[in-house]
């Protein structure tokens, strides 16, 4: 999706401030955060605990506001909208991808992956179809009916990266996937994510420790003392 300059910018994030205040003082997570994402491009973010790396991306998935800046998502200044409305955007536009998977424990595989088309409104016989193929496409075409309490952790992980790419995201936000896996489910994911960025169209953010991970992404960049630089 274009920015009107030409550009295919997903992610416009410019001179974003993140403060909190405690007490008579204000903590400074970070200040002055540029960062542009183009459309299939992906982002690695890494830093130390603390940094305020999941804050940005929370930030980056209109969960949270800024102090100032201004951030853009499609061309769209999501901050700008009402909370139903950044809801609605969200649900359209984005997927979240977190360590723990957060599937719904009662509901299949099939159900939870088509559970964000639910939400936006798509009736089941059109958002059926599509959580099957994901699903097949993660390697879980034999687990639809499988409830997560039934599956592995790097089967629900799966799962959930299916889940946030069932409504044809521009851009998927993931924080810490692989760090609640052992390093082989690990390295499963880190595969499957590869696959999923070279196959699609959809941008890629992802916070992590795993630098493994981080250097097989492409671009890395380092939250570190409240700004974030472009790893060598």
């Amino acid at each position: 999706m274009s920015d009107g300059q030409g550009t295919s910018l997903v992610i416009d994030c410019q001179q974003v401030t993140r403060t909190y205040s405690e007490g008579p003082e204000t903590l400074t997570i970070f200040s002055d955060i540029s960062l542009q994402v183009e459309a299939g491009e992906t982002v690695a973010i890494v830093g130390s605990s603390g940094a305020g790396k999941t804050t940005l991306l929370n930030l980056l998935g209109g969960l949270d506001r800024p102090s100032s800046g201004h951030i853009r998502i499609c061309g769209e200044d999501i901050h700008k909208l009402s909370e139903a409305g950044r809801a609605r955007f969200r649900n359209q536009h984005l997927g979240f991808v977190y360590q723990f998977h957060h599937l719904l424990p009662e509901f299949t595989a099939l159900e939870n992956v088509m559970l964000p088309c639910a939400l936006g409104g798509m009736p089941p016989k059109q958002a059926r179809p599509k959580a099957e193929h994901l699903l097949q496409r993660v390697g879980l075409g034999e687990r639809l009916r499988h409830k997560p309490g039934e599956l592995s952790g790097g089967e629900r992980q799966r799962v959930a990266i299916a889940r946030a790419l069932v409504n044809s995201p521009e851009c998927v936000l993931m924080d810490e996937p692989t760090g609640n896996l052992d390093e082989h489910t690990g390295e499963g994911i880190r595969a499957l994510i590869g696959d999923l960025r070279d196959n699609s169209g959809t941008s890629f953010i992802m916070v992590t420790h795993d630098m493994t991970m981080a250097r097989s992404l492409g671009r890395v960049l380092r939250l570190e003392q409240g700004r974030l630089v472009q790893e060598a």
